[in-house]
């Protein structure tokens, strides 16, 4: 009979040997001493990798300002300049050639780099201030404008990817490649969970009712982990059936049962461990503890049954049907009242090449309301002063139209040049209005704040220095905003 320690040989992916031990052994020594140099590099403990602890961080760096983080991503690229950009000067001079002065040369798309005119367009609806603020906000956006004294609006965003899944995949975590973790992933490793039952990082989907047949597509790898150990990536939550995947236990296991089974192969993969050190056996452990959990705290938190009226009536009437943008802002509520870390919604649908002002005014129904509900409906809860909410997408649109002579058909093209975002709460000033575009809505003018600053910035809020929350991988210290990224310290109260 094969002995115990033979089968754990016979399926190790490597074994320890005398060259391998002392291979691991010096490499050990040298990154030690290396991060006795380096600042902000000294190991916090003996072995990143080998943390049974799910937080990396044993305090945060500086007091934080928020909790968590509620990220509504408008999937496609919102246009700015129909929104909360207000141009004047484009209604002024519509249908004019955009000046080479302004363009400069700048890199174009595919789709309208060939066009033999780039047409001014300016917004198609009204604007006006609102608030105290004064906040210009168009009115495709009633619900919005009530809340804009809540708001910091950034109007003077800015990246380098052009086109949508390099550009998200930006956002999402600090590189147009894909292969590294996505900001969830960061933060669920670095804090860990403030819920033992349901994941540090949840992700809700919605399909837009504008160009439905033409929504940019949404990979999972959007909230991966990347090179982080599994245990830290994202757990979507569906709208029908079972609301996460494979949790429910099947037709004849019991509760008991599942938990004497889960016993006994923690222990089988304790053993497995204990030979290979391999960080993943932790991570399956984790999660299969995790998933028990969940059969429980997950219908719990998806049943809204029990919300009164009157949030439904403050929602909206989408509220009420499962999967739609409103219904997720319900349920984001719902999970930052429970201290999920990071919850990250994307509506799809902003991705307007033509017929722009027919399914701009789609999407916004979609959002409006369901956006300045969960303002309101945090702020007074009294949560809104600990969880920061973040509305935006990829990059902005042209300011002038793709397409020659298309009347009210008319589309803008991607544009990473300038666009805006809006953030409530958690640490953010209210109620002002940070950078500038120029007066053609087509560069920064003032203040830019790029994707990497955006992100250090979130950190910041969260209590964590961008510059010290690490992961060696192949030789070399990876951070969610690689080598850049700066603190937008102006927004913060």
């Amino acid at each position: 009979m094969m002995k115990e320690k033979d089968l754990l040989d016979q399926y190790s992916p490597f074994s320890l040997t005398r060259r391998a031990f002392l291979s691991k052994a010096g490499q050990g020594l040298g990154l030690a001493a290396l991060g006795s140099l380096l600042p902000g590099c000294a190991p916090t403990s003996s072995s990143e990798l080998g943390r049974t602890s799910q937080a990396l961080l044993s305090a945060t760096h500086h007091a934080p300002k928020a909790k968590r983080i509620i990220y509504l991503f408008q999937s496609g690229g919102p246009a700015q300049m129909e929104l909360f950009d207000y141009k004047p000067l484009l209604n002024q001079r519509e249908g004019e050639d955009l000046p080479d002065s302004i363009r400069n040369g700048q890199r174009l798309t595919g789709m309208t780099a060939n066009q033999k005119a780039f047409p001014l367009k300016g917004a198609h609806r009204t604007f006006k201030q609102h608030g105290n603020s004064g906040a210009w906000v168009s009115d495709l956006l009633p619900y919005t404008s009530k809340v804009a004294d809540d708001l910091c609006f950034v109007k003077s965003m800015h990246t380098e990817a052009i086109n949508h899944d390099p550009a998200m995949t930006f956002f999402q975590t600090g590189s147009q490649l894909s292969g590294r973790p996505s900001m969830g992933s960061w933060l669920s490793y670095g804090l860990g969970s403030s819920n033992k039952n349901l994941p540090a990082y949840c992700v809700l989907l919605s399909k837009g009712s504008g160009r439905v047949a033409a929504a940019q597509p949404l990979s999972s790898r959007l909230w991966g982990t990347g090179f982080l150990p599994s245990r830290y990536q994202g757990v979507q939550f569906r709208s029908g059936g079972d609301p996460v995947l494979y949790l429910t236990n099947p037709e004849g296991v019991s509760a008991h049962g599942r938990r004497r089974l889960l016993d006994h192969l923690k222990e089988l993969n304790e053993l497995y461990h204990a030979e290979v050190q391999d960080p993943e056996v932790q991570s399956r452990i984790a999660q299969y503890e995790m998933a028990y959990q969940m059969q429980t705290s997950v219908p719990e938190v998806m049943d809204v049954a029990g919300e009164p009226e009157e949030v439904y009536e403050l929602y909206g009437p989408e509220s009420r049907i499962p999967g739609t943008y409103a219904a997720n802002c319900l349920l984001a509520r719902r999970l930052a009242e429970r201290d999920v870390r990071f919850i990250q919604l994307y509506h799809q649908g902003w991705d307007h090449h033509n017929d722009l002002p027919e399914h701009l005014a789609k999407q916004c129904r979609d959002t409006d309301q369901a956006s300045a509900a969960l303002i309101t409906d945090l702020k007074r809860r009294g949560m809104l002063e600990d969880t920061l909410v973040i509305w935006g997408g990829e990059f902005g649109r042209t300011n002038y139209s793709q397409g020659l002579n298309r009347g009210e058909r008319y589309g803008r093209d991607h544009h990473p040049r300038c666009f805006s975002v809006w953030m409530a709460g958690g640490g953010v000033k209210p109620g002002i209005s940070y950078g500038e575009t120029d007066e053609f809505g087509y560069n920064v003018a003032k203040d830019p704040v790029h994707v990497h600053d955006f992100q250090a910035t979130l950190l910041h809020l969260l209590g964590v220095d961008h510059e010290r929350l690490t992961f060696r991988h192949q030789g070399r210290r990876y951070r969610l905003t690689d080598v850049h990224g700066k603190v937008v310290k102006d927004i913060l109260v």
